[in-house]
């Protein structure tokens, strides 16, 4: 249990470092039910393993340039304070009603990121010319949506365990006029931020396996440095159809639907093969174009 875990952090690390989503929503899943670690335990490792790869990350999108900190920070605002209330309460919530409770919420925030994708999907078909504004600046309306956004989602980031990068991510795509490559910078950066002070909580409980962490870390944070610099060379519609279809995996793998599971598990094992086809095409491109460009006269 080994290598296996440093190849998970491995895809892990590309698909959050191209999308800034899907992180928590797979990983918990897979050490418990591939690996056979306890749910404790293992929401407490990934959100540790998240808080630190996405450190990495975080600074790689920064120095590209992806990276609305006023707005990540104007978030923290709302969701640090939301996401400490939102484990006490579900604490609360668990010891008064059992496991019940996490698993209605993380349906409901399922269906609502099955719709979220849906949407985006249309949004970005339908819509034409340039997406994303390069002039935009916060106003005052702004700051306090951030605000109101962190408020929510760290509430549910913290009542639910799950859903950091595609609850923030989603809103960040549809109620701030940001190109899809930046919508990943910010998200990451205020997701690293938002999961050391979640990580800090599960440290103290002592739910998290140092020894899991360092084999995930890994494969993590080479593949989370590698999925940053596709999104600079991914197109901006393609890049955010991308990011619908993580959404769409998340939902259905938070409502639990039949064969969820093997579905997941398809889609990326597809995703992965053109991912790898697709960087294969362009490199022969670049590298026939090279050798038909006549070199210059001296």
């Amino acid at each position: 249990m080994t290598w296996q875990l440093t190849l998970v952090g491995l895809m892990t690390g590309l698909l959050v470092g191209m999308t800034g989503m899907g992180g928590g929503s797979l990983m918990t899943p897979i050490l418990v039910f591939l690996f056979g670690i306890p749910p404790s335990t293992a929401i407490g490792t990934d959100i540790a393993h998240g808080a630190a790869f996405k450190t990495v990350s975080a600074v790689q999108h920064r120095r590209m340039g992806n990276v609305r900190a006023r707005l990540a920070g104007w978030m923290l605002i709302g969701s640090a304070p939301a996401s400490l209330f939102g484990v006490w309460l579900n604490v609360q919530l668990t010891e008064r009603y059992g496991d019940d409770v996490e698993s209605v919420m993380g349906q409901v925030l399922g269906a609502a990121l099955l719709f979220g994708a849906v949407g985006l999907i249309a949004k970005s078909v339908v819509q034409g010319g340039p997406i994303g504004d390069a002039d935009w600046q916060l106003s005052n309306r702004d700051r306090v949506a951030a605000i109101l956004i962190g408020v929510f989602g760290g509430f549910i980031v913290g009542l639910t365990s799950v859903g950091s990068g595609v609850f923030f991510g989603l809103t960040l795509l549809v109620i701030f006029p940001l190109r899809a490559h930046k919508v990943v910078g910010t998200d990451i950066f205020h997701a690293a931020v938002l999961l050391y002070v979640a990580g800090a909580a599960h440290w103290a409980a002592g739910n998290i396996d140092f020894s899991i962490l360092g084999w995930l870390l890994l494969g993590s944070i080479p593949g989370v440095l590698i999925g940053g610099r596709l999104t600079l060379s991914i197109p901006e519609q393609r890049l955010r159809l991308l990011l619908a279809g993580i959404l769409g995996l998340a939902g259905i793998k938070l409502l639990d639907v039949p064969f969820a599971g093997t579905i997941v598990v398809v889609v990326l094992a597809a995703g992965a093969v053109g991912l790898f086809v697709w960087l294969a095409r362009n490199s022969w491109i670049r590298f026939v174009r090279g050798r038909a460009t006549p070199s210059p006269v001296e």
